[in-house]
């Protein structure tokens, strides 16, 4: 039987094979080989295990997985908690790779499922009949009249903007409309002054004339009377 390497045991092994995903390493005294996954050659990001280790080379890995599963033993390795010059575990307490199981377990990829919706568009409610939402999501009341659903406040908000606006113009347009009566009654109120102060100019001059005309009888009179006051 072949010695499989006990759990987070460090040994030197021989690169068999490199893959896009990660290297295969032959395993000491036993014919299995263990993978080390890019994500686990070193500690900074690596796209492709062909520019980190070369076929036939020799690297220091730890054990980080060793299972049975569909039949198969599959064991795991890992370089970026081995020193690679002196075969020292740099993670002796496993702390690092337990970092990592924890972030495998919380990030979990869902992209490949697929979300159907036909069990609950073909449900039926209990409450309204109709379809597409349980009971417990209707909004009928028990008497069968629904809920109206209430505007949004950004809604009101715009309405109300948009009717104050309306009413601002109407009130503009009402105001110029009576400014501009207003000019146009003055403007007319100012020509038929013009014209009756034009119209009674002569009538004027016609009445100092014959008041200066009255003065100088007037004087003429009396001048006469004098004389004849003098003579008797």
């Amino acid at each position: 039987m072949d010695s499989v390497p006990e759990l987070y045991e460090v040994f030197q092994g021989e690169v068999a094979n490199v893959t896009d995903y990660g290297a295969f390493i032959k395993i000491p005294g036993c014919t299995k080989q263990g993978l080390v996954h890019r994500t686990h050659m070193s500690s900074s990001h690596v796209d492709r295990p062909s520019e980190v280790v070369d076929v036939g080379e020799r690297v220091w890995v730890k054990v980080i997985g060793n299972e049975v599963k569909d039949g198969k033993h599959k064991i795991s390795l890992s370089m970026k908690v081995v020193h690679q010059g002196t075969g020292k575990d740099i993670d002796p307490n496993n702390v690092a790779l337990e970092q990592d199981a924890r972030k495998r377990r919380e990030f979990k990829d869902y992209s490949k499922q697929k979300i159907t919706l036909e069990a609950v568009l073909n449900t039926v409610c209990k409450k309204c009949g109709c379809k597409g939402h349980f009971a417990q999501d209707c909004f009928s009341q028990p008497g069968g009249t629904t809920y109206n659903l209430l505007p949004e406040e950004d809604e009101e908000d715009q309405t109300n903007s948009e009717e104050t606006a309306k009413k601002k113009k109407k009130q503009e347009k009402k105001r110029k409309k009576h400014s501009r009566d207003k000019k146009a009654s003055s403007d007319s109120e100012g020509s038929s002054t013009s014209s009756s102060d034009r119209d009674s100019e002569p009538a004027k001059k016609k009445k100092r004339h014959a008041e200066k005309s009255k003065k100088k009888s007037s004087k003429k009179n009396k001048k006469k009377h004098k004389k004849h006051k003098q003579r008797h």
